[in-house]
């Protein structure tokens, strides 16, 4: 998230996933400033390490379909090495790319959830995005631990992360500060109704 609160520039779209001038957010993710049609480099040592533990920790992953489509699925192989659930209210059939198998859920996030829990065998589902998609899942009580990454960058306009939730009584209790040359990973324990 850049520090005016949003995660994506705007226009995203297909060949443009964060939108107009939002590929900064991700400068961490990439060692630097990139764009859609140039080489990407590698993250620096702090965020290696912190990315290597998310997917080490993952058994499953959800995403909503219009980040799933925006990013044409991460391309031929995604490498997320586990299944991936994607929630839209429009079917199409499972996709498998590299070592990734996207499933298609129809029925809502309690059902994406159920099947991701059930993939996952004991390691955690990570709820990936978009930010409406996160936005339901957090109004719903049922996400644990938050991590939000900081990108020290200002978008102007975009689509914001926390827009329309309407729950006050979210507490985020802070487990972890990790600190990068591009940004600031916070890592939340999530408390409800206190």
């Amino acid at each position: 998230m850049s520090l005016d609160g949003y995660v994506t520039g705007p226009d995203d779209r297909l060949g443009a996933g964060l939108g107009e001038g939002g590929e900064k957010l991700h400068e961490w993710v990439f060692g630097g400033p990139w764009t859609y049609e140039s080489p990407r480099g590698s993250p620096a040592a702090v965020d290696q390490d912190y990315l290597d533990d998310v997917f080490a920790s993952a058994g499953a992953w959800i995403v909503g379909r219009t980040m799933h489509d925006v990013v044409d699925g991460w391309g031929d192989d995604p490498g997320f090495g586990v299944p991936v659930f994607v929630v839209t209210h429009r079917p199409r059939d499972t996709v498998v790319k590299g070592d990734t198998i996207f499933e298609f859920v129809t029925d809502g996030i309690d059902d994406a959830l159920a099947r991701a829990r059930a993939a996952a065998v004991g390691k955690n589902v990570i709820v990936m995005g978009g930010a409406d998609l996160l936005r339901q899942y957090l109004a719903a009580g049922v996400v644990d631990e938050f991590t939000l990454t900081i990108a020290p960058v200002l978008l102007g306009a975009g689509k914001r992360l926390f827009d329309g939730i309407s729950r006050t009584d979210i507490r985020f209790e802070r487990t972890a500060v990790v600190e990068s040359p591009f940004a600031t990973h916070l890592r939340f324990r999530m408390l409800y109704g206190e």
